[in-house]
């Protein structure tokens, strides 16, 4: 029996991670984080059938489940590590992935290495991904791993959840090997959310028919654009096309990413009838490029330049310090949450003006577009027990020039 801190949202997926936990016999305390401030209320949606109280429903599960609920305020730490950084990214013209950043610093930053100093031996969450570590028998091993002792590097692996949908080890992927050597995913092997709504409603959990939260926690209604323009401020500038033409307007570089085509607002068709879609933004003369689908085809990824390692690179081949060239064969990537993966044709680990970058070629079949300064990029590898995730990287630059 293991003494777990589960992280409970008020939401379906971690009531019944929690009531796995229980019904596998171990001692289960849970936590809620507290991260909306009175001095930076998040905007709701005005259609919203019924309000959502996430820290009430959070007691009420709770209550049901028999556990003690701590609520722990983060507020100011996710408004600097998380919001912040988030509106700052998109200054500077990148399109960040904020889940990304919660994971690492938050969830599996602060929150699990407080866990660990008030004697948690793990903590779990609702995400829907796989872990494994050796001797594991159900949700945790044997014994408590021991995380980096002696600089060692943790024996587990990262794998994708069952309900591919819904799968969440790429949101997980910029963790630290140490902290997610330590964690639980109960909902694991869940094959789709249907299957979860069914066993929360078997137990009789009262948030079992609860709507899905928006991918972005602090704009539930799902208004990106919106929240930007409330931090930033609006300003116009001009939309430029590949000859070099000013096309259109807009009120913002920031509101716009790669691969972008719906809220342009060109006033007139281009002469070739062809839409046009987002190439990039330059956030100091605050100006949109725009250009055709194909002109937005990336052969190159650059990423960096600091790689996260989630399995020990030596054992790829690549030398002591990071460097060398992985065997494409059995590797894919992923680009964007949800996103469909894509097998690369090469894939690099050079040294860069910041340290060790990647640098994944593409195969020109793919023709891969939408691909943007700032998105995570996660590198996984086939293995018997599923695609495991062995790296993540933020991109910095993306090539369309010939392939090697």
């Amino acid at each position: 029996m293991a003494k777990i801190l589960m992280g409970l949202s008020g939401g379906v997926d971690s009531a019944v991670a929690t009531a796995r936990l229980q019904a596998a016999g171990h001692e289960v305390s849970g936590f809620f984080m507290q991260l909306e401030s009175p001095s930076r209320p998040w905007s709701r949606p005005v259609t919203s059938a019924e309000p959502v109280d996430a820290l009430a429903d959070a007691h009420r599960v709770a209550d049901f489940l028999g556990v003690e609920l701590q609520v722990w305020d983060l507020a100011e730490r996710f408004n600097r590590v998380v919001m912040d950084s988030f509106v700052q990214a998109y200054r500077e013209g990148l399109t960040p992935n904020p889940c990304v950043h919660c994971n690492r610093f938050i969830k599996f930053g602060y929150v699990i290495e407080r866990a660990l100093r008030e004697g948690f031996d793990y903590v779990a969450t609702g995400h829907y991904a796989r872990l494994w570590r050796p001797g594991q028998a159900g949700l945790i091993p044997a014994e408590v791993p021991q995380t980096g002792a002696d600089g060692a590097f943790p024996d587990f692996a990262l794998l994708r959840g069952s309900a591919m949908g819904k799968d969440q080890s790429y949101v997980l992927a910029g963790a630290r090997a140490a902290a997610l050597a330590r964690a639980v995913f109960p909902l694991g092997d869940v094959t789709d959310k249907a299957a979860t709504r069914a066993e929360a409603e078997a137990l009789g959990i009262p948030v079992a028919g609860k709507r899905d939260s928006f991918d972005i926690c602090f704009l539930p209604d799902g208004d990106t654009r919106g929240f930007l323009r409330g931090c930033i401020g609006a300003a116009p500038g001009p939309i430029v096309d590949e000859d070099g033409a000013v096309v259109g307007s807009h009120d913002g570089a920031f509101q716009y990413t790669v691969g972008q085509r719906r809220g342009l607002h060109i006033p007139r068709p281009h002469t070739d009838g062809a839409p046009r879609y987002v190439q990039g933004t330059d956030p100091e003369t605050n100006t949109v490029f725009v250009a055709p689908r194909q002109a937005l085809t990336v052969t190159e990824i650059h990423a960096g330049p600091a790689v996260n390692w989630l399995i020990d690179p030596t054992k790829l081949g690549l030398s002591a310090t990071g460097e060398g060239e992985l065997d494409p064969a059995g590797l894919t990537i992923q680009f964007r949450a949800h996103g469909k993966p894509v097998t690369p044709q090469g894939v690099y680990l050079e040294t860069g003006d910041g340290g060790i970058e990647l640098r994944v070629v593409l195969q020109p079949a793919d023709e891969v577009t939408g691909v943007a300064p700032g998105q995570s990029l996660v590198l996984y590898q086939d293995s018997p027990r599923g695609d495991r995730v062995i790296a993540q990287a933020t991109i910095t630059a993306t090539d369309s020039g010939p392939h090697l």
